[in-house]
């Protein structure tokens, strides 16, 4: 007769139904297989290489890098819940050395009395310094534990290249407006797990959920819940009022020292390079209002009025430090008139990137002929001395002729056909490319290459 169930064994059902009414709607709804994710199909496909690791159930260690709320967590769960793994997660800002020694110390017993694998969930591994990832790196080189990291910063940049090395790296993105409305639905509406449908969530409520967390699920079933309190109190609909109090404010994906303060900035300067200035301003302000260091922004545009408009525009660099200028005088919030202004100036200015292939073109020439002398006219000659030993006899003044341009050579010996600069025939700079080509004929020179025709 097998031993009677004591009572531990009888209600433990019961306390765990307990544990999750209790647990936060995002906890409730976490997907328990690869088919409930969301929003990660480039991981969750039947194509996909993540895909077919969890499938095959032959563990990896991997890192997981993406923004908060992309399901980081939750793909390592199903990892570990596919290849009948133990599953142990830390998180590095609390976790120390101790803490992982006693989890390989662990995985180590499990191997050895057959129990099968341990997967090592570390949480926000960019947090660990180096000595503590280095104490990772026998455990993970002999299969003692299967590590997944999971860290929102580039792990190229703050993961140790030794652990990078060991690991193979998968990326999780924003989960767009439309899957999000699915996860948010679902949730609204699972009798078991979510809110069973009560109270009615009008569609324009799951529209502006799903638009405004950017990307972060944990933020929409959050914002839901919450959403779902206030209007428990009112007539048991959640609209765009309920939801806008949930939120609170609309929330900015942003950190100044992290990998989204590189992807902004280099979607603010792209923008401006493509001529779209609604999504300069959209970037622009997205990092002022999130903080950023406006002179930074200010100091890019000066770079880009040079890169990016060049002689297409001459005024254009004149503006982008004129704006830095303002805001050294009047600070935020004023000086954001300024910066948008020279934004809007920059992103709607015709481009020409001549100067920085000139730039390119003369520093290779430099690198190429290291030891090319000043021709004899072009030599300085403040003395008659220098001059009776012919420095600088031979040149020509340009001012004597009417057409201010006289042929006398000023490349060095060897060099004399360069061609460096390549005008284009765009903006302010067709004008130049016209004037250009009559100089280079009174010089002698072959006409230049690369000019586009006018747009």
């Amino acid at each position: 007769m097998p031993p009677p169930e004591s009572q531990d064994d009888l209600f433990a059902d019961e306390r765990a139904g307990r544990r999750r009414a209790a647990a936060p709607l995002a906890d409730r709804m976490r997907p328990v297989g690869l088919e409930e994710i969301v929003g990660q199909g480039h991981l969750t496909a039947s194509s996909a290489a993540f895909r077919s690791i969890v499938d095959s159930g032959r563990l990896l260690s991997m890192i997981l890098w993406g923004p908060p709320g992309t399901g980081k967590t939750t793909l390592a769960r199903v990892v570990a819940a596919e290849s009948e793994a133990m599953f142990v997660q830390l998180s590095a800002v609390s976790a120390g050395v101790k803490d992982v020694r006693e989890v390989l110390a662990t995985g180590a017993r499990r191997l050895e009395d057959g129990d099968g694998r341990t997967v090592l969930f570390l949480d926000e591994i960019h947090r660990f310094n180096k000595a503590q990832q280095d104490a990772l790196l026998p455990a993970v080189e002999d299969g003692t534990v299967v590590l997944i990291g999971a860290t929102t910063e580039n792990p190229f940049f703050e993961v140790n290249a030794p652990l990078v090395s060991r690991a193979t790296i998968f990326r999780t993105e924003p989960i767009r407006p439309a899957d999000m409305e699915v996860l948010v639905a679902r949730a609204h509406s699972d009798p078991a797990r979510g809110l069973g449908g009560a109270p009615r969530l009008e569609p324009e409520a799951l529209d502006t959920i799903a638009a405004r967390v950017g990307g972060d699920a944990r933020l929409a079933l959050n914002t839901l819940e919450v959403a779902a309190a206030i209007a428990g109190g009112r007539d048991s609909t959640i609209g765009d009022e309920e939801v806008a109090e949930a939120l609170q404010r609309r929330i900015i994906r942003y950190d100044k020292s992290g990998d989204r303060h590189y992807d902004v900035i280099s979607a603010f300067i792209k923008s401006v390079r493509g001529s779209d200035p609604d999504a300069a301003l959209y970037w622009l302000h997205t990092m002022l209002e999130a903080g950023e260091d406006p002179q930074f922004i200010a100091r890019r545009m000066i770079i880009l009025a040079s890169e990016d408009v060049g002689l297409a525009d001459p005024d254009a660099l004149g503006i982008a430090v004129a704006a830095f200028d303002a805001l050294r005088v009047v600070g935020l919030p004023e000086a954001a008139y300024a910066l948008s202004e020279a934004a809007l100036y920059l992103a709607t200015a015709p481009k020409s990137n001549s100067v920085g292939a000139a730039m390119g073109r003369a520093r290779d020439l430099v690198e190429r002929t290291p030891a090319a002398g000043v021709p004899a006219h072009l030599r300085s000659a403040a003395t008659e001395g220098e001059r009776a030993m012919g420095e600088s006899v031979g040149y020509v003044y340009p001012h004597d002729d009417p057409t201010g341009v006289l042929p006398q050579q000023y490349l060095p010996d060897g060099s004399t056909d360069a061609i460096l600069y390549e005008p284009r025939s765009l903006g302010a700079e067709a004008v130049i490319a016209d004037r250009l080509a009559a100089i280079d004929r009174r010089l002698g020179k072959q006409p230049r290459p690369g000019a586009a025709p006018q747009a």
